[in-house]
């Protein structure tokens, strides 16, 4: 029996007001001005708009007449402009001259249009903003498939990312988990769209549509937290590749069980890249290019030719270094690996290639 090791602070259990916010969908928002700055802008237009009709009853105020004493000062043509503005007008004060009933017809009324307009278009906006980010949500959900879905946006999850990222995947195929309402607006404000929750919980997951996802990176800071995770991704989902990291190495048998299908031991990794560079600085830099993808040299895994079938793995074009072969994986210089098979997928080093390039980085789906 295989027992958690738990250490460190669980970037998916904090701050208790942040897990009051769970299980939304955080959409990467679109440019747009803040409300309050929306508003001001608007109240100056309405503001302008009503001085301007002000002025014009008052250059013109001869040709208006008072019902009360029969003159126009300038406060009846601020009341004037005022009720014509936001109505239709009371009538105790009416334009009679040809040229005050002209300008009320050419310029008042367009005024009072304008003026309509701009505070109906506020309130319209309040009003119809929900209606439009569920409209865009429905639309996201019916039109999501084959997603990846990263549960953690810490450096783990950061740096996996970034690198399914330089391998041609698009950011409106990712989806992120992660507790942290913080966080998850980090991740609207880089173009990812997130879910604020445990993803311990299914139906934070479901939220993310998992159910229909491609590959699942799941990156959390502890490994009981992956574990769980991992055993809730895979009820969800029987057919998506999962990747996990954990800390521990003893934890990494733990996860296979979970249903994980790599397991990355971050702590072990780090070590091991460490030691390497201490043996050999350049054997370190070759291993950092490898695994940064994009840059330099690229570890890829890609089906086998139909050139290729049927040759030696010397005799490839690329520098193959291994051979899956259904479940097996063969080293290049394992007799069982040549002659390379119609069926086989070939990992190679490659000079690092544009985004659209055929080959698929190693840990994402194909």
């Amino acid at each position: 029996m295989f027992h958690v090791k738990l250490e460190g602070s669980d970037a998916m259990a904090r701050d208790a007001d942040e897990k009051l916010a769970a299980r939304r969908v955080k959409m990467p928002k679109r440019v747009v001005e803040k409300p309050l700055r929306q508003v001001t802008k608007r109240l100056l237009m309405a503001l302008f708009v009503m001085f301007l009709t002000v002025m014009l009853v008052w250059v013109d105020r001869s040709g208006y007449h008072d019902n009360a004493n029969g003159s126009v000062d300038f406060l009846d043509c601020v009341y004037y402009a005022t009720v014509t503005l936001s109505t239709t007008g009371y009538g105790d004060i009416v334009p009679y001259s040809d040229s005050a009933r002209l300008i009320n017809i050419l310029l008042i009324t367009p005024l009072r249009v304008l003026f309509l307009i701009i505070l109906v278009g506020t309130t319209l906006e309040v009003l119809t903003e929900r209606t439009r980010e569920e409209w865009r949500l429905n639309r996201w959900r019916k039109n999501l498939r084959d997603h990846t879905v990263v549960v953690g946006f810490g450096t783990k999850g950061r740096s996996a990312l970034h690198t399914l990222l330089a391998t041609g995947l698009r950011k409106e195929q990712v989806v992120i988990v992660d507790p942290s309402a913080k966080v998850i607006d980090i991740a609207n404000a880089e173009g990812f769209t997130g879910v604020v929750g445990d993803a311990t919980r299914s139906d934070v997951l479901l939220r993310a549509e998992l159910q229909k996802a491609r590959q699942i990176v799941i990156a959390t800071q502890r490994d009981d937290t992956a574990v769980l995770v991992t055993l809730t991704a895979r009820q969800l989902n029987r057919g998506a590749k999962i990747v996990a990291a954990v800390r521990e190495e003893e934890n990494a048998p733990l996860l296979k069980q979970s249903g994980a299908d790599a397991v990355i031991t971050s702590a072990s990794a780090a070590g091991r890249l460490l030691g390497l560079s201490v043996l050999s600085p350049s054997a370190g830099t070759v291993m950092e290019d490898l695994i940064h993808q994009g840059s330099g040299l690229d570890l890829v895994e890609r089906p086998a030719k139909k050139a290729e079938v049927g040759k030696s793995v010397r005799e490839t074009s690329d520098l193959v270094v291994s051979v899956l072969r259904g479940h097996r994986l063969l080293a290049y210089d394992d007799p069982h690996a040549s002659p390379i098979q119609a069926t086989d997928r070939l990992i190679t080093i490659v000079r690092a290639a544009p985004p659209t390039s055929s080959p698929v980085a190693l840990g994402s789906a194909e």
